[in-house]
């Protein structure tokens, strides 16, 4: 089973919104994320849908999958203090409908719409293959590593530079045994799945996406996002 666990449990702090989260706002007359869901309701391969949602929000998220008719989701639960937790909580959702068949999962932010259906795919196929995949920005800027004081330590190549970007995708039972072990050792707060899993010892495949893949998070990315989608649909018409 392929099992997309959604985490949207932010409350949107930089987007500086005035009533509601940043993947609740409406672009094109349609909240952000339910353009991220449509793309795992739109895939053959996605079995099922879980959603770890800020908890005071649970109802709207329940009124939103039941208007759009979002019929793979199959569990919305409340989401943690950390987004480390929002995803754990994910987790146990998608064992419990996995049940006893092996499974991957698919992590993947609630405000980063901005993937396809080719993406969700290649990342069941890389980790049926390597165990795991996280998806990669391509860097198109030079990187620099400095020290406290600002000093320049390391300039790597770009060549050989990703941004570590989402689905970050594993076997359920090796992410959520790693989750469980953190959490033993006072762990709660860890920056992404991909770093949780190397700092316990996996070795994490990349593959590269879309670059357009953001996630929105101040509003900037909203009017990028809204100008992405606009160009699209613009392309769509001028195609025809």
């Amino acid at each position: 089973m392929n099992i997309g666990v959604i985490f949207a449990g932010g409350v949107g702090s930089r987007m500086h919104t005035k009533d509601k989260p940043k993947q609740f706002l409406n672009i094109f007359n349609k909240p952000v994320i339910i353009h991220t869901l449509e793309h795992f309701q739109n895939n053959e391969n996605i079995d099922a849908v879980v959603i770890a949602c800020v908890e005071s929000y649970l109802d709207l998220m329940n009124e939103l999958v039941a208007k759009y008719r979002m019929d793979k989701v199959r569990k919305i639960v409340p989401g943690g203090e950390t987004g480390q937790l929002s995803i754990y909580n994910g987790l146990c959702a998608a064992a419990e409908v996995a049940g006893n068949e092996k499974s991957i999962v698919l992590i993947h932010d609630g405000v980063r719409p901005l993937i396809n259906s080719q993406l969700l795919t290649d990342n069941i196929e890389t980790v049926k293959k390597f165990g795991n995949c996280i998806t990669a920005g391509i860097v198109k800027e030079t990187i620099v590593v400095i020290d406290d004081d600002y000093a320049i330590q390391e300039v790597p190549s770009r060549a050989h530079s990703r941004v570590a970007k989402a689905p970050q995708s594993f076997w359920l039972d090796d992410i959520l045994g790693t989750h469980k072990k953190a959490m033993s050792e006072g762990i709660t707060n860890s920056i992404d799945s991909c770093t949780l899993m190397q700092q316990y010892g996996y070795t994490m495949h990349m593959i590269d996406g879309p670059y357009e893949n953001i996630k929105i998070t101040t509003p900037d990315d909203f009017f990028t996002m809204r100008a992405i989608l606009e160009t699209k649909e613009n392309e769509q018409i001028y195609l025809e």
